[in-house]
């Protein structure tokens, strides 16, 4: 197995690589300039500074960003992430990303995202509920339940969100549920929204299998990242009869021949924060994880994880993409002409803000749904929007990630023409 370097000829910026899976839908719908300059731009762009007092008693000051990337069919919806690496041209692409994922799944939202330049990990308790209260109340201008609704992404939690809510509500003397979503439960968070992302990626692989003519139950499935998404996917995978064969986190990667122990690993990385010394398997490079022998493959961590520096080394059949971003273009292009059946980004990890939208729902009219009513919910949307995807590329004669971008793209450039330009 090889340790990938990413190509210096190759685009990894996430936001041209946003403008180009853009442009290549707008070629296919043969959309005219004004409407391609109108799409291909954000909205509205806000970059904060946010001083936070440390446990030590002195002062850091953190950057932070919340863009909105269209808002034609509803109020912008997104992710806050806390991350390093974080940059503008990141957060603009992933809320591009999530305009194209609301409409792909049809629910009436635009994309917003957030993210502050942070390592969270380094961080008290106490610190990271103070950068997030300043940051919350330094975006509170731009965010509400009928304007921008965020919500947990990398690094952030149920915790984040309520220490949000809590802030704007403070500062609008009202108690505003609606503000955030991926709440805990006790404040109008929604049941089954923890595992929605995976749960809304197992809908769409199951009917990606159908497609491909392999048999969940027995297959051979790699997860790249096991954070909440990936956790969750090898978990529910595995209860579907999967081997899952290896995983990674952002340390370390495991594998086993005859499959891992899901539950085990569950345990021993709550209890150890890694999946480091996890019993009955062989540690590898996390890099290595995309490269193993394996039927499935999810990209469950971040961006620009298959390049065209590893992409020949990738041997799964199906892939499903639980992170935002995970396949550069030129790596899409190799991965399709090798027969590989991609699910897109915008189509497999919808599955969080789809149940984001029903706990918006719910908070706005203060009527409270079962898990199964969610879960049900979600298959029938999540389905739908597959077929809807796969249909569009067989009739464009194209792949699964320029079917759903030609179907996203569609719904929110006729919003825009219906509503037209103001003034």
């Amino acid at each position: 197995m090889t340790t990938p370097v990413n190509s210096p000829a190759e685009e990894l910026n996430p936001f041209e690589i946003a403008k180009q899976q853009f442009d290549r839908a707008a070629d296919f719908l043969e959309l005219d300039a004004s409407m391609r300059q109108v799409l291909r731009n954000s909205k509205r762009q806000l970059i904060v500074s946010i001083p936070v007092k440390m446990d030590g008693g002195d002062i850091q000051v953190f950057e932070g960003f919340r863009v909105q990337h269209n808002i034609a069919r509803g109020p912008a919806k997104g992710g806050i992430r806390y991350h390093p690496n974080v940059s503008l041209d990141e957060v603009k692409a992933l809320a591009a990303w999530m305009t194209w994922k609301c409409a792909t799944v049809g629910i009436p939202y635009g994309g917003g995202k957030g993210g502050v330049i942070c390592d969270p990990k380094s961080l008290s308790i106490n610190e990271l509920e103070r950068l997030t209260r300043r940051y919350a109340f330094e975006i509170a201008p731009i965010i509400g339940p009928d304007r921008d609704i965020p919500a947990p992404d990398v690094y952030t939690d149920e915790q984040t969100m309520a220490w949000i809510m809590d802030t704007i509500s403070m500062v609008r003397g009202q108690t505003e549920l609606g503000v955030v979503t991926g709440k805990p439960i006790s404040l109008g968070g929604s049941q089954g929204r923890h595992e929605a992302t995976a749960r809304g990626c197992l809908y769409t692989l199951r009917e990606a299998c159908r497609v491909k003519g392999i048999n969940l139950r027995g297959a051979r499935v790699a997860v790249h990242g096991f954070g909440n998404a990936g956790a969750n996917i090898a978990r529910l995978v595995a209860a579907d009869g999967a081997r899952v064969v290896a995983a990674c986190d952002s340390r370390v990667g495991v594998y086993a021949e005859n499959g891992l122990d899901v539950e085990a690993a569950l345990r021993h990385k709550k209890e150890t924060k890694s999946l480091r010394g996890l019993p009955n398997s062989k540690e590898i490079p996390c890099e290595s994880v995309l490269e193993v022998e394996c039927d499935i493959l999810l990209p469950s961590a971040l961006e620009n994880s298959i390049t065209m520096a590893n992409v020949e080394y990738v041997k799964a059949s199906i892939i499903a993409e639980l992170a935002n971003g995970p396949t550069t273009p030129g790596a899409d292009r190799v991965l399709a002409d090798q027969g590989v059946f991609l699910v897109p980004d915008i189509l497999a990890n919808a599955g969080g803000v789809t149940v984001s939208y029903y706990e918006w729902v719910q908070d706005l009219y203060s009527y409270f749904w079962t898990e199964n009513q969610i879960n049900e919910t979600l298959e029938t949307t999540m389905r739908s929007a597959f077929r809807s995807v796969h249909e569009a590329a067989m009739r464009h004669q194209t792949d699964m990630r320029t079917g759903a971008y030609i179907l996203a793209v569609d719904r929110v450039a006729e919003a825009t023409r219906v509503r037209g330009i103001f003034p």
